[in-house]
């Protein structure tokens, strides 16, 4: 018999997650599969937990959430101290559920269906080296707007699904300089930038389309940068993102990498996964295929 062990923030995301717990826990028992259930009952609850969790007993960690609690599972399975690691499974059930887009598989029905399964899928992982901090990113490494924009959209939450597009328009009318030097593989520019965006998944934030030719397990990461343009070409490039036709404009650079640096002139903090955490400068390197997801 499978067994897994699944955390629930009971009033996380959309506090729908004691609600998709009882959707889901038939699926679990029809396929014969074991559940250990335990409610996180703090932020980064859900990272002590795998930091801390005989792997031996069970066949795999799922979690009910979004972005940002597997941000937290991913970031505790890779610190521990003895290095075990254990295939992740999510249930879809956050506000920003990039990454489920990316494996269409928004129900979270479905999603419980393909876990047990136990079907695996490789996925890479950004390592970043922010000042004194090692951090892991499974979704986005953003600097500038992206950084900025979910900043504005955390304050923005009793908008639901529109915070993100409301933050993104309001922070793109702001206009801040950003001077920094960059290297892609050992390659250098330099320059005032709108944004720099490194992406493995290819949806960002709520449906965004943002990297149309990421791919997971490719050990590349698909790096976004946008010069500094005028108010009007941003918001124009904003409004193309959802269908990914924003790739191709001049104002965007596309480039796919294994690692990259950002050397500010003014250090700002950065959006990891969507949370914003670590400070530049920063170097990222990819790790390719460093995880196991159940999908």
């Amino acid at each position: 018999m499978k067994k897994f062990f699944l955390i629930v923030n009971p009033v996380g995301g959309n506090k729908k997650g004691l609600e998709i717990l009882e959707n889901i826990k038939p699926v679990f028992k029809e396929a014969g599969a074991e559940l250990e259930i335990k409610q996180t009952r703090y932020a980064g609850h859900g990272r002590m937990l795998i930091n801390s969790l005989n792997f031996d007993e069970y066949d795999g960690f799922c979690a009910i959430g979004g972005d940002g609690t597997m941000h937290e599972v991913v970031n505790g399975m890779l610190t521990r101290a003895d290095k075990k690691k254990i295939p992740i499974g999510l249930i879809t059930g956050g506000t920003g559920n990039s990454f489920m887009h990316d494996l269409d598989c928004l129900d979270p029905i479905i999603a419980a269906k393909r876990i047990v399964t136990g079907r695996l899928r490789p996925m890479d992982i950004a390592e970043v080296r922010a000042a004194d901090d090692i951090i892991y990113g499974f979704n986005i490494v953003g600097w500038g707007l992206p950084t900025d924009i979910n900043a504005l959209a955390e304050k923005l939450r009793w908008l639901k699904g529109q915070r993100y597009n409301i933050a993104s328009v309001i922070e793109v009318l702001k206009n801040k300089r950003r001077l920094a030097r960059i290297s892609i593989d050992d390659r250098n520019i330099a320059g005032d930038f709108g944004f720099i965006l490194g992406c493995n998944t290819i949806h960002t934030g709520n449906a965004m389309k943002m990297a149309p030719l990421a791919q997971i397990d490719d050990g590349l990461i698909d790096l976004l940068i946008v010069r500094k343009a005028g108010r009007l070409k941003l918001l124009s490039l904003f409004s193309r993102i959802f269908s990914g036709d924003h790739i191709g404009d001049p104002a965007i650079a596309y480039h796919q990498a294994r690692k990259f640096s950002i050397i500010p002139l003014k250090n700002y903090p950065l959006n990891i996964d969507g949370e914003i955490v670590g400070n530049t400068p920063i170097q990222v390197t990819m790790l390719p295929k460093e995880i196991n997801v159940l999908v």
